[in-house]
C-alpha cells in the first residue's frame, strides 16, 4: 500500500469520530418513531444516543487494538491504523480505552434498567459483545461475520434498543424502517473490506468480501448501497412509512456518483480508497433525510 498516503497517529485516528454518523443515526430512527409514537424522555434519548457512539468508538479503539495483536497491521502495512505499529501509542492503552468505553455504555445501562426494566439488558449485552469481540476473543470480522454484525447490530438492533428504552416495547416500524439504513451502513464495512482486498487476502483476514472474488466482493457492495431504495418503495408502497420518507430518494445523486466511482476502483487506486467515504456520505445522508422526512410527515404535518 505504498500509494496510500498514512494518517497522523494518535487518539484521533483511533477514535475515527467520522465514522460515528453510523451509530447517530440508528439512534435517530429509533427515537423519531418513540416521538411519533408519543413516548418520549430527552435526557433518556441523549444518554441512549451517547452510548450507541460509546460502543462504535469501542469497536474502532479495540479493532485497532485486535488488528495489532493479530498481526493483521505490520510495518508493511499501517496507512489506516499506525498508532500500534508505530509506537505512537502503547497497545495497554488502546486496551483501556476501549474498555473504558464499555465500562460507561454498562453503567449508564444500569439507569436504563432502572428506567425502563431488565428487558433493555438484552440489547445491552448484544451491544457490548459485538463491540467488545470485533477482533477481541472471538474475533468474529475473522469469520466473515463482520459486516453481518454491523447490520444486525447497528443497523437493527440499535434503533430497536433506542425504542425500547423509551417505551419498554419493541416495533415492527422500527424495524423495517431501519432496514434501508441497516445496508446502507454495512455498504461501509464492504467498501471497507473492498478497500483493503488484496492486503487483507495477503494477511489471510478472512473478511466477508475476502471470501469472495473481488468481482463479487463489489456487486455485494454495490447491492448493500443501493438495496434501501427498493426497500424504501416498498414501505412507500404499502403505506408503511409517510410519503415525506421519499425525501431520501435525493442521495439517488450521491449513489449514481458512487456507482461510477465503483467502477473505476478496480483499476485506480483512488478510486478504490473512495469507495469507503462515498459510503459513509451515501449513508448518512439518506438516514438524515429519512429522519427528517419521518419527522415531517408523521409529527409536524
Amino acid at each position: 500500500m505504498a500509494d496510500v498516503k498514512p494518517v497522523k497517529a494518535g487518539w484521533f485516528n483511533v477514535f475515527r469520530p467520522w465514522t460515528l454518523h453510523g451509530a447517530v443515526i440508528p439512534a435517530l430512527l429509533g427515537g423519531a418513531v418513540a416521538y411519533n409514537d408519543g413516548e418520549f424522555c430527552w435526557w433518556i434519548f441523549l444518554m441512549t444516543v451517547a452510548c450507541c457512539i460509546l460502543l462504535q468508538s469501542a469497536a474502532n479503539i479495540l479493532n485497532t487494538y485486535g488488528d495489532f495483536v493479530r498481526g493483521t497491521d505490520t510495518e508493511e502495512n499501517h496507512t489506516r491504523s499506525p498508532e500500534l505499529v508505530t509506537g505512537a501509542l502503547s497497545a495497554k492503552k488502546v486496551l483501556y480505552a476501549g474498555l473504558a468505553c464499555l465500562g460507561i455504555v454498562a453503567l449508564c445501562g444500569l439507569v436504563f434498567i432502572w428506567y425502563i426494566g431488565w428487558g433493555i439488558l438484552i440489547f445491552g449485552i448484544l451491544g457490548l459483545g459485538g463491540a467488545a469481540m470485533y477482533t477481541v476473543g472471538v474475533s468474529y470480522k475473522y469469520h466473515g461475520l463482520g459486516q453481518v454484525g454491523v447490520f444486525i447490530l447497528m443497523g437493527i438492533l440499535m434503533p430497536l434498543g433506542t425504542y425500547y428504552v423509551m417505551t419498554g416495547e419493541l416495533s415492527a416500524e422500527v424495524f423495517l424502517i431501519s432496514l434501508p439504513n441497516a445496508f446502507m451502513i454495512t455498504a461501509v464495512l464492504c467498501g471497507n473490506e473492498m478497500r483493503d482486498y488484496y492486503e487483507d487476502r495477503k494477511s489471510n483476514v478472512g473478511t466477508l468480501a475476502g471470501r469472495m472474488s473481488y468481482e463479487n466482493g463489489m456487486k455485494l457492495y454495490l447491492f448493500e448501497n443501493f438495496v434501501g431504495y427498493a426497500i424504501l418503495m416498498a414501505l412507500l408502497m404499502f403505506g408503511t412509512v409517510h410519503y415525506f420518507c421519499a425525501l431520501a430518494f435525493i442521495c439517488l445523486v450521491d449513489a449514481h456518483e458512487l456507482y461510477a466511482n465503483s467502477k473505476k476502483a478496480p483499476t485506480d487506486a483512488g478510486c478504490s480508497r473512495l469507495l469507503v467515504p462515498m459510503a459513509f456520505k451515501h449513508n448518512w445522508q439518506f438516514g438524515l433525510l429519512l429522519v427528517i422526512g419521518y419527522i415531517v410527515g408523521n409529527c409536524v404535518i
